[in-house]
């Protein structure tokens, strides 16, 4: 039988998983508003009309990396102008200024610091829970855990049971970028592989810690490599459910080597269009989020009638997306993300980390 979008809603409708080469289909759409409105039915019969946000605050803790990833404007060598470390105090500081405004949830990455010992990770963390223990600790990508565990000369279970015990809550989804060989190689060379960032987030789920999933694209990945990247996050969620939410992360072109492609990175169309996607496609996926700072408000307010339940949280000083040219504000208030998602038509339910719901409003 033929693909159609007909065909592909009846499916979806009567409840059944769409295939790869259906998912394809909708990414070819010339009707990309239609794919939205099957997105809108399948979240409406999900999540009906709440959409979550989170008080957050980023901690981006150091800019020095070992790794020189073509799409990052944020690394630093060590002796290069703008690289910089936070110490205990300043993280404190900024736990301390999250604390008081009322956050739930403190989100820790940064680069692969070539001097930093494991125990600074495990000070980290615990400088976070003295500020107050009810504050969540997301932090470090599959990538820094890997980097982590070679610093303290653990397994990645050994790493993870040492860093739950220091304060650890969750893991974002960071590092995943596109999972296709012949893209990651050129993206990202000396980051571990798709492979090695899915076998990490497993380790991380038989933990028993939750985790987040991206994807970054707009670069010059094919609509077929967005569709394997997914394809293999849900094999993975059918095996251990851990992943709390999906987040495309729209790459930003500005002050990275990959920016000499002259590509503007994905526009506003492809954008819902690929949250509408995935909407569809990741059916064991309770959320998807619109990731506003890289997309900009607009773009995520929009992206509420394509399927997406979530606007990610206040974030306060984000810094890799807004190095890479992001022209989002670095901040959004409580009642700023309220009235978005109001004047969207649907329901502000502020949530922790973990998405148990703490307010509607």
């Amino acid at each position: 039988m033929s693909i159609s979008l007909a065909t592909i809603s009846g499916r979806v409708h009567a409840g059944e998983r769409i295939s790869d080469e259906e998912a394809l289909f909708l990414f070819e759409s010339r009707d990309p508003l239609a794919v939205g409105e099957l997105a809108a039915a399948v979240n409406r019969r999900r999540n009906g009309d709440r959409v979550f946000f989170n008080v957050n605050r980023h901690i981006n803790h150091t800019n020095i990396c070992v790794n020189r990833c073509s799409f990052c404007a944020f690394y630093r060598a060590a002796d290069e102008p703008g690289a910089y470390l936070y110490d205990l105090e300043e993280i404190r500081n900024r736990a301390a200024e999250a604390h008081a405004q009322g956050a739930t949830e403190i989100h820790i990455v940064g680069g692969l610091h070539p001097d930093l010992p494991f125990d600074f990770y495990l000070a980290m963390l615990r400088t976070v829970k003295e500020v107050s223990p009810d504050l969540h600790v997301k932090a470090f990508t599959a990538v820094e855990i890997e980097y982590l565990s070679r610093l303290a000369g653990l397994s990645t279970a050994e790493t993870l049971t040492v860093l739950k015990e220091a304060g650890l809550g969750s893991l974002p989804g960071g590092g995943a970028e596109i999972f296709a060989p012949a893209v990651r190689n050129r993206l990202c060379p000396e980051k571990i592989s798709g492979d090695k960032w899915l076998a990490i987030m497993e380790e991380v789920h038989r933990a028993g810690l939750k985790s987040n999933a991206t994807m970054l694209y707009g670069h010059i990945e094919s609509y077929a490599d967005r569709v394997d990247h997914m394809r293999r996050l849900r094999e993975l969620q059918d095996r251990t459910g851990g992943f709390q939410v999906f987040i495309p992360l729209a790459f930003q072109k500005d002050n990275n080597p990959l920016g000499h492609l002259k590509r503007p990175g994905p526009g506003g169309v492809d954008a819902l269009l690929t949250l509408a996607v995935a909407r569809i496609y990741l059916d064991n996926f309770a959320n998807i989020k619109a990731y506003w700072v890289m997309l900009g408000v607009k773009i995520a307010q929009t992206s509420l009638a394509f399927g997406v339940n979530d606007l990610d949280g206040t974030v306060v000083e984000e810094k890799i997306g807004h190095d890479a040219g992001a022209a989002s504000p670095q901040t959004m208030g409580r009642d700023e993300i309220v009235s978005l998602i109001r004047t969207a038509g649907r329901v502000p339910v502020e949530r922790d980390t973990l998405y148990n719901e703490l307010r509607v409003y």
